[in-house]
């Protein structure tokens, strides 16, 4: 009997379409702290000091508003990260985004989809 695989997410596998790499994509710094982090990770912009983190569903920070999708896991445990995101002009699948934990139901998600809209992410 032939063995079964399952293959875990690949990187930039939520990416539909985006209009370039040099449009669609920038490097960006996830913040110390932030954890282990999936591509497909809906990223906020903290307001001070410029560094992303999952965007949470409230907040003071910055990183409420979501403004980017991470392209690649990262470990930002204990050090600062820094990693290619899509910033502007791709469209995503939804169905396979990565979410704070705050970021707990449908219409959390819809709102991540009208700030993502705003930089010109689209939500599929």
């Amino acid at each position: 009997m032939q063995k079964v695989f399952n293959e875990g997410r690949h990187a930039a596998e939520f990416l539909l379409w985006e209009q370039g790499i040099t449009y669609s994509r920038d490097n960006i710094v996830i913040v110390s702290g932030a954890g282990i982090l999936k591509a497909g990770t809906v990223l906020g912009k903290i307001t001070t000091g410029g560094k992303y983190k999952p965007s949470t569903a409230t907040g003071s920070d910055g990183a409420q508003t979501a403004a980017a999708v991470l392209l690649y896991d990262v470990d930002a445990t204990s050090a600062d990260v820094k990693v290619a995101a899509i910033t502007r002009g791709a469209e995503v699948n939804g169905k396979i985004l990565a979410y704070d934990a705050t970021v707990d139901d449908d219409a959390k998600k819809a709102a991540k989809a009208v700030q993502l809209a705003a930089v010109g992410i689209i939500v599929r």
